[in-house]
């Protein structure tokens, strides 16, 4: 635990994320794409929310952002599991996902890319429609 908080902290030095500064948001914006049939799509997630996308199952734990005045940087916990052709569900990531450097923590997956792309105070469930 102690090790998984090291390198949480590190990657944040590295990234320019001040733990200190970096605000909880309650929304996550993630890019997905299915590689086989080219799909690409805006998911939006709220906390602790689970999403479906193909034959994965997307939770969001955390989702921080530098304020305004920082540089910008939003990163995410995220838990991926797959539930492949067999519906057997298998763990394929757990850890956080930085939206300026995807690379540096990425999902790795033979039909699936999925990356952060922004946090956000906006709910997703909450209606835009007014009356």
């Amino acid at each position: 635990m102690l090790s998984r908080t090291l390198k949480k902290l590190s990657l944040f030095i590295i990234l320019g994320i001040n733990s200190a500064l970096a605000q909880e948001v309650p929304v996550v914006t993630l890019g997905a794409l299915n590689k086989i049939t080219a799909k690409l799509e805006t998911i939006q997630i709220s906390r602790d929310e689970k999403v479906k996308f193909g034959t994965l199952e997307i939770t969001m734990r955390s989702c921080q952002s530098n304020p305004p005045e920082e540089t910008p940087e939003s990163v995410a916990f995220i838990e991926v599991v797959d539930y492949g052709q067999t519906n057997v569900a298998t763990e394929i990531f757990k850890g956080w996902m930085f939206a300026s450097s995807p690379a540096i923590s990425a999902l790795e997956h033979a039909v699936y890319d999925v990356w952060v792309t922004d946090c956000k105070m906006v709910d997703p469930s909450a209606s835009s429609d007014i009356e």
